[in-house]
């Protein structure tokens, strides 16, 4: 920049050393953080959130009917095993480390674990949320006619092989094992399998948060107001998320110092981080909010760089990948 003087405008990600840098090489350039990290930096924070309130998830899951109260001699999921031992063992350890003050890198040396499986204990609230859960089984060809397979043996039909003749003729194309497969709870007196829908994961509740409401489909809406009705944290987290979109929809940045005291007041240690970070770099946010410079051509750039880049992996030389960049940029500037 110092070879190049005259530079007005610098749009720029959250990154220190640019900072310093373009403050070194034009010292009289407006800095501008660009939008697309300002919000990929929030939503960074919204999943962190999400992943320290995992055990909240399943209630974005609707409420299965009612089942048959099922037998004595099934496992209860509060029983007592080596996997539940090793989490709780192991929560009470992280704790007596980081929660005297010390950092998770200190704790990891201490207690000879991984840096993540660190964070992973400290940032839960009990030990029930580390234990490993059996994930749900999932949907198959035969579950339209459970509920067939059911009724015909309160009637007294008890052959598989009569069973998987009879849905065949209603339309099911599937192997008779999986039928013989699907009554066995039965003839031991419980109720069949009834597929229950997978909880969503961090990532997802991040993107369904971040999404404006109007793009959000039909089920992520009715998932996340479940969840939210149940988890006052992510309530709270996607209040604040909101009101920062209206920020950049509405490019007005007045109202960004409140909004900053609300992360710092929200008791979610993500946010706070976020806010300390927007303070450092204020006035480079409040132009990236208010003003309509950013780096989104260069970043569409530079995805199309790295779409040519995996498409071509260990297929073709540095010269063939030169050629279908500068391609991809002829094309871009005849169709914009």
């Amino acid at each position: 920049m110092r070879t190049h003087p005259g530079v007005e405008v610098v749009c720029r990600d959250g990154s220190l050393v640019y900072r310093q840098g373009i403050a070194d090489g034009a010292p009289d350039a407006v800095q501008v953080s660009d939008r697309f990290h300002l919000w990929q930096g929030l939503s960074k924070r919204v999943g962190d959130i999400a992943a320290a309130h995992r055990s909240c998830l399943p209630a974005a899951v609707p409420e299965p009917e009612p089942a048959p109260p099922s037998s004595p001699a099934a496992p209860s999921d509060q029983a007592e095993t080596p996997a539940r031992r090793h989490a709780k063992n192991l929560f009470e350890a992280v704790h007596a480390v980081t929660d005297t003050g010390r950092s998770l890198n200190a704790a990891a040396r201490d207690l000879g674990l991984n840096r993540r499986t660190v964070r992973k204990y400290a940032r839960a609230a009990n030990w029930q949320e580390c234990v490993r859960r059996t994930r749900p089984r999932r949907p198959t060809s035969l579950d339209p006619y459970l509920d067939y397979l059911r009724q015909r043996w309160e009637e007294g039909e008890h052959t598989a092989t009569v069973l998987h003749q009879e849905i065949v003729a209603k339309g099911y194309c599937g192997h008779y094992q999986r039928v013989k497969m699907a009554i066995a709870p039965l003839r031991r007196g419980l109720p069949i399998d009834t597929p229950r829908e997978r909880p969503p994961s961090p990532r997802q509740v991040a993107r369904w948060i971040t999404t404006a409401p109007s793009r959000r489909s039909l089920h992520a809406t009715e998932a996340l107001r479940r969840l939210l009705e149940h988890c006052p944290e992510l309530d709270r987290t996607h209040d604040l998320v909101r009101q920062f979109a209206a920020m950049l929809n509405a490019c007005d940045a007045g109202g960004l110092a409140d909004w900053l005291e609300k992360l710092t007041a929200s008791g979610l240690p993500p946010l706070a981080s976020l806010a300390k970070a927007i303070r450092e770099d204020q006035p480079a946010v409040v132009q990236g909010i208010s003003t309509p410079f950013n780096s989104g051509v260069n970043e569409g750039r530079i995805t199309d760089l790295k779409l040519q880049k995996r498409l071509m992996a260990g297929r073709a030389g540095v010269p063939l990948l030169r050629h279908r960049v500068i391609l991809m940029a002829l094309l871009r500037r005849r169709h914009p």
